[in-house]
């Protein structure tokens, strides 16, 4: 028996620390095998009003871990009247694929503010984390990360950090047959939140220089052939053995 292989992920997700605050940034190709299956679907999903989560892996899987963190978060923002810690989200989400021992294919960029200021943590599907200042996973993990090793300094600007990740994405867009389409960023602050849909489009279908339509009789017909169809009358059923027989 051949041992299990881990699942190839399409995807390149990516976070980062500023002055400030945090970014997240995902690409929007959903594969299914060698199929695009989605040009632009939402890769960064909703925890809590402070927190995001970037998602690599099975679809279903990130979509269904994240709702149900989500909504366990919410009720412990009810009971406790006060927004959950990212840690505790992090706890929450390594519990859970740790359990599953990586059988739910969820690999996750966790991202949120809270008391202890911006906090940026990656998850494995088999429930490893860790905390750093900036992060990448999904299959164009390493072209992001040498984006990141190259131009990612303490203290940034906003704008310098969205135009990093921006450009981190758009790496692994243009390095990883699984990662592909618009660029989606998610800047978090300890005041708001702006989730910045297509914030990039590099993958934009031009219009066509010249029209490739063809006039009627452009193309030659060599040969004509018509068959006449003519009705054949049977004899009737009842006809003598001699007369029926065709």
């Amino acid at each position: 028996m051949k041992a299990p292989r881990a699942t190839s992920t399409g995807t390149t997700i990516v976070g980062c620390i500023y002055d400030g605050g945090l970014v997240l940034g995902a690409d929007t190709r959903a594969t299914e095998g060698p199929i695009v299956a989605d040009k632009n679907c939402e890769k960064i999903h909703y925890l809590a009003p402070n927190m995001y989560c970037c998602g690599a892996g099975t679809a279903a899987d990130t979509e269904f871990t994240t709702a149900l963190i989500s909504s366990n978060l919410e009720l412990h923002r009810l009971s406790t009247g006060r927004d959950a810690r990212v840690v505790t989200a992090m706890t929450m989400l390594k519990q859970m694929l740790f359990k599953y021992q990586g059988h739910i294919g969820a690999a996750l960029v966790l991202g949120g503010y809270d008391v202890n200021g911006p906090q940026l943590y990656t998850i494995a599907p088999h429930g490893s984390t860790d905390k750093l200042p900036y992060v990448t996973m999904g299959s164009g993990s390493m072209a992001a990360m040498a984006i990141f090793e190259s131009r990612w300094k303490k203290g940034m600007t906003r704008e310098q950090a969205v135009e990093l990740v921006k450009d981190a994405i758009e790496s692994g867009v243009f390095n990883d047959l699984g990662s592909g389409s618009n660029v989606d960023v998610c800047v978090i602050t300890k005041s708001k939140v702006d989730y910045l849909r297509n914030y990039r489009k590099p993958n934009e279908r031009e219009p066509k220089e010249q029209s490739y339509k063809f006039k009627r009789g452009t193309t030659a017909v060599l040969t004509t052939e018509i068959t006449s169809l003519v009705d054949i009358e049977t004899e009737p059923s009842n006809a003598g053995a001699s007369e029926g027989r065709a």
